[in-house]
């Protein structure tokens, strides 16, 4: 899941891609009163709209946009919910995470169909495949235009690295991070010669280990899987044995210690989706400038953890302007400010392809081709995990609390006994 997208300064020159910003947005209609149309975007965390917004209404005059904008994305997905289940009060573009679009996906007919109410010119071919497919309700029906995405590399302090003897470069810490065999392997290698921890949180690790999976937590029928699926218990197993070596700094993800932690050097690799360079560079700080590496080497090939999608309620008095909002929100050329902005990665096509995003790169991480390395990494992912309502609040109340118990020292079957009682109650 997207987390916290912290500030990022990524200095990208646009281009417009030799297309007209307002291409796909078409004019948002009066409606036949004669004045502006209000429309409400909601948004979680950063989506790096601040400056689009305005100048969607400059070129739309008469429609005026509120935006309103939450913090944390659980307590958000769950105000929506909520509201879905009233009837009322939600804004007409309503931002869904990846990991909590399942829990709207039974209630696909709450919320119109795309293809029918948005712009005709936006086609499947805007988002990379298995983007696209996943905005899809169950039965068939496109509820979400698809913004960012998350693809999978992983971060390491090279530093850190050539102290304990190990590769420190791009090409060398390949062979550390070609598999979970490898990086286990590696980080037992580490914390034996330093004593020190070799990730920074477990829960980091398992759900991406979970996202690679064919099947994650739920079938395509719905059905809870975490006692029958094989792969969700050999990730546990596998991370939890790293536990019990010493690998993990046995941090909270984005709590404070967290975030000091890479500063102080407290770990060597994290796991590192696109979203997660603007959070090391805001926590670890100048000081560590050039320290963090990106490789595009992940283990067992890559994967996709984060991106959302926007929506279009049937609440909505305005659904065509709505989508058409939503539609130029999501078009190449505003992901690629969005990505300037606050370095969400875009799931367009045309923006992966562009030399603005290509050539991009960030002296923090040792100058590596930033977008280049992402667009290769998002390639490699073929399609989307399919995520059952609950997925996401599986992830965030059941498995991570009870990774946590196991560092603070719960025996793993315990711990794996609270995740598939909690699963249970969730998937009730």
């Amino acid at each position: 899941m997207r987390h916290l997208h912290k500030g990022v300064s990524f200095a990208i020159g646009l281009a417009v891609l030799g297309a007209s910003l307002a291409a796909c947005g078409g004019g948002g209609s009066s409606g036949g009163s004669g004045g502006q149309i209000e429309l409400t975007i909601g948004t979680f965390t950063e989506f790096g709209y601040e400056s689009l917004l305005p100048e969607y209404e400059k070129l739309h005059p008469d429609i005026k946009i509120t935006h309103h904008k939450t913090g944390e994305g659980g307590p958000y997905h769950q105000n929506l919910i909520t509201k879905l289940a009233a009837g009322s009060g939600l804004e007409d573009v309503v931002a869904v995470e990846e990991g909590h679009f399942s829990d709207i996906v039974d209630k696909g007919g709450k919320f119109n169909d795309l293809t029918e109410i948005g712009p005709k010119d936006v086609t499947p071919e805007r988002w990379l495949k298995w983007k696209y497919d996943a905005g899809k309700d169950s039965d068939g029906r496109l509820i979400g235009y698809g913004t960012d995405i998350g693809p999978l590399a992983m971060c390491y302090r090279r530093d850190l690295l050539q102290q304990a003897g190990l590769p420190s470069d791009p090409e060398g810490v390949k062979a550390l991070f070609s598999s979970w065999d490898s990086y286990f392997a590696a980080g037992q290698s580490y914390t034996r010669k330093t004593g020190k921890p070799w990730f920074d949180a477990s829960s980091q690790l398992y759900n991406s280990m979970i996202n690679q999976l064919d099947v994650g937590y739920f079938d395509h029928d719905n059905k809870l899987t975490v006692e029958s699926n094989p792969g969700v218990k050999a990730a546990w197993d596998r991370v939890t044995t790293a536990i019990g070596q010493g690998q993990s700094a046995k941090l909270v993800a984005f709590g404070n210690e967290w975030k000091t932690g890479f500063a102080q050097g407290a770990f060597a690799t994290t796991v590192c989706p696109s979203w997660m360079l603007g959070v090391i560079k805001e926590d670890a700080g100048p000081g560590n400038a050039g320290k963090w590496v990106v490789s595009d080497t992940f283990p067992n090939g890559g994967g996709n953890w984060g991106g959302s999608y926007l929506t279009v309620p049937k609440q909505s008095q305005h659904p065509k302007e709505a989508a058409e909002l939503a539609a130029w929100l999501t078009a190449p050329e505003q992901q690629l400010k969005a990505f300037q902005a606050k370095g969400n990665f875009p799931s367009q096509t045309q923006a992966l392809t562009s030399p603005e995003l290509l050539n991009q790169t960030d002296p923090y991480f040792g100058d590596v081709k930033i977008g280049q390395l992402y667009a290769e990494q998002a390639r490699k992912v073929t399609k989307a995990q399919y995520k059952g309502p609950g997925d996401g609040q599986i992830q965030e109340n059941v498995t991570s609390p009870a990774l946590q118990a196991v560092e603070q020292g719960k025996s793993p079957a315990e711990a794996w006994q609270q995740v598939v009682d909690g699963a249970k109650k969730i998937a009730k």
